[in-house]
């Protein structure tokens, strides 16, 4: 519960009536909308919108704006769809996790066993098969997630959870681990010295990427991590 308290997400504008354009139905909808900030204590900062459909009883789930860098650009425009289940007051969502392969290049695969669900959606979700929150069986669909109809902003944390945090560079862990030395530097460093210092450390961290001819994120990794077992 730690690292998802860590996670704020703060609801910034509403628009009663409102458009958008669902590309499984392939026509433009109506229905509320409602825009939220995300300050993401692993990725950065993000802005979403959530789309409910005034005549179908589902929401829309879409990545307005996401951190920089190569994966998460591939995140942008990116939708999660919840829908009506059998089960009263919730909707469901197919459980599918992204990841990265050698080239920074993002592949979605829906999850067919419950061990392979990340331990923090098991932890803090609830979790069934496909055929009890629909009541139909579907080729290639097996566990979902089931969220209160209202409850926006669990819909979010589960698209942080299966789109973000399984492409992050680094883990949960490392960098609660990071925040906490941070935290114990911080009355030692001025306030107006610390933009300076994270200046020279990403000059630095370009060098040695270069010098290495790699990504300057898994530059920064391979930092992290060797500090962490010094």
């Amino acid at each position: 519960m730690q690292r998802l308290s860590q996670i704020k997400i703060t609801q910034v504008e509403e628009r009663p009536n409102d458009a958008w354009f669902d590309l499984s139905l392939r026509q433009l909808r109506e229905g509320k909308v409602r825009f939220y900030r995300v300050k993401d204590f692993l990725t950065g900062n993000w802005l979403f919108k959530v789309c409910s459909d005034k005549e179908l009883p589902k929401k829309m789930v879409k990545a307005v704006k996401c951190p920089p860098g190569r994966r998460f650009a591939q995140l942008e425009g990116n939708t999660m769809l919840f829908q009506k289940s059998k089960i009263e007051g919730q909707l469901y969502d197919v459980i599918s996790l992204t990841h990265a392969d050698e080239s920074d290049r993002l592949h979605r695969k829906i999850v067919n066993s419950l061990e392979k669900i990340p331990t923090t959606i098991r932890e803090h979700f609830r979790i069934v098969p496909y055929e009890e929150a629909t009541g139909k069986r579907a080729p290639g669909k097996h566990w979902v997630t089931l969220t209160q109809t209202k409850d926006e902003k669990s819909m979010i944390l589960l698209f942080m959870l299966e789109r973000a945090w399984t492409i992050s560079p680094i883990s949960p862990e490392e960098k609660i681990k990071i925040i906490s030395k941070r935290k114990k530097l911080e009355p030692l460093i001025p306030l107006y010295v610390r933009p300076k210092i994270e200046r020279e450390v990403h000059v630095k961290v370009k060098a040695h990427a270069h010098a290495n001819k790699t990504e300057v994120s898994n530059a920064y990794r391979s930092l992290i991590e060797s500090a962490l077992k010094s």
